[in-house]
């Protein structure tokens, strides 16, 4: 059998890096992807390429098309298209609407929400062509209730979900299937500017009794991905019970 081919955004850490090895274990092509963070990004490279996946590795925003089309014209050269999307990148803002500058606001769109529509707009047509493909979209809690101090998040977020489910619709006569994860509270770096305090009492809040961790996204995301070809448009989240 062919190797399936696969492209995480935003995996130099945290998620995406747990999804990519995921991906890489079980013996796909790997494309990942970072803003900026070539030093991480090579280290999860590294760790891909351990587990005898190859892994092709991309430095740039996949917030602004040119760069992501270069992106995909190198995948398109090496593997010849995607059988699985996977669009994780993204950033937060923390702080009241009425202090968020306009540039800041432009920035998390740019990057939670048009990268989404930028990867999907260039994976598209060659999924339509082989007649499958798979596309899971990485959200938020926030996006489906909001979150006060994180307005800017939680619209891009709830920007990504109705994208997940209108696409969905669209593209499910060509057997492609899109779904959403909304993550609850995840133990990565983008909650480490909690002091403890709140960090106890936010895990007080989840019924769990924890966060979460990004291996345990990474395993619904590659479930998702694996022969369900009926599941699609859905947002399923992830929190331990939280929201």
């Amino acid at each position: 059998m062919n190797k399936k081919t696969v492209l995480v955004t935003g995996a130099s850490r945290g998620i995406g890096k747990a999804i990519a090895v995921k991906y890489a274990k079980k013996g796909y092509n790997v494309i990942i992807n970072c803003v900026k963070n070539e030093n991480l990004l090579e280290k999860v490279k590294k760790e891909i390429t351990g587990y005898q996946a190859p892994c092709l590795s991309f430095v740039g925003d996949v917030g602004d098309y040119d760069v992501c089309a270069a992106m995909f014209q190198e995948i398109k050269k090496t593997y010849g298209g995607l059988d699985v999307l996977v669009n994780n990148a993204g950033i937060s803002y923390i702080g009241l609407l009425t202090d968020m500058e306009i540039q800041d606001w432009n920035r998390i769109i740019q990057n939670n929400l048009t990268s989404v529509f930028n990867c999907c707009r260039l994976a598209i047509p060659g999924m339509v062509h082989q007649k499958k493909g798979k596309i899971i979209n990485i959200s938020s809690v926030w996006g489906s209730v909001g979150a006060s101090c994180e307005v800017a998040y939680s619209t891009t977020k709830g920007g990504v979900n109705a994208f997940t489910k209108s696409l969905a619709k669209e593209l499910a006569p060509s057997n492609i299937q899109v779904n959403a994860v909304a993550c609850g509270a995840i133990d990565t770096e983008m909650n480490h500017f909690l002091a403890d305090d709140e960090l106890l009492g936010l895990i007080d809040e989840i019924p769990s009794g924890r966060l979460g961790q990004a291996e345990e996204v990474a395993d619904l995301v590659y479930s998702l991905t694996h022969k369900n070809q009926y599941l699609t448009g859905q947002v399923i989240t992830l929190d331990g019970g939280w929201i």
